[in-house]
């Protein structure tokens, strides 16, 4: 890995794989079929701080999308091989959330496809995505800009998840305790 690898626009560049984060809510606001769900979808919800970490995030994917133009795959390289991997993990869990929220109901929390393994799911998938893209470039650079937006991540979470709890009450209480924050195996019910 390199910190700055060299800057070279190319089609075998870092931005293949990095234009499906442009491509994720085009395709959310085309296939939802529920109005509410992509009011949902769109919340904002408050919190401490909000712009500026907005801000800070928004200002790391699109730097890192600029960056990605610039920045070219190592593609004789394992790592290439292992970030595609990690890729494409991150790339069906994204599609998976795509069919799923094309049936969800705005008066329920999402809780089937991939929602039952993460309570976040775009962000996990979002977040695999940019560690897999700074593995395939091996870069010091990308892999800081992917820190900066898990950061965001993790901070907004517990709040989405504390809007959730106000909306949908019991329902979202009982989801949280069986599903994991980011990903893993959830727990059965117990009566």
């Amino acid at each position: 890995m390199s910190f700055i690898p060299a800057f070279e626009i190319g089609l075998w560049n870092a931005w293949i794989f990095m234009i499906w984060t442009i491509v994720t809510p085009i395709l959310l606001s085309l296939i939802i079929k529920e109005k509410g769900v992509s009011k949902i979808l769109r919340t904002s919800v408050p919190m401490k701080h909000e712009k500026t970490l907005n801000i800070i995030s928004m200002g790391a994917v699109i730097i890192g999308f600029l960056y990605s133009i610039f920045l070219p795959l190592k593609i004789n390289k394992i790592w290439f091989y292992i970030g595609s991997l990690i890729f494409l993990f991150g790339f069906i869990f994204d599609l998976s959330i795509l069919i799923t929220l094309r049936s969800a109901k705005p008066d329920k929390p999402f809780t089937n496809g991939p929602y039952k393994y993460s309570r976040h799911p775009g962000y996990f998938a979002l977040f695999m995505i940019m560690i897999s893209i700074s593995i395939m470039s091996l870069s010091w650079v990308f892999l800081l800009i992917a820190i900066i937006c898990g950061i965001h991540l993790i901070i907004v979470a517990p709040v989405e998840e504390q809007y959730c709890l106000e909306k949908y009450g019991t329902d979202y209480k009982d989801y949280i305790e069986r599903t994991p924050r980011w990903i893993g195996i959830p727990k059965s019910y117990e009566n």
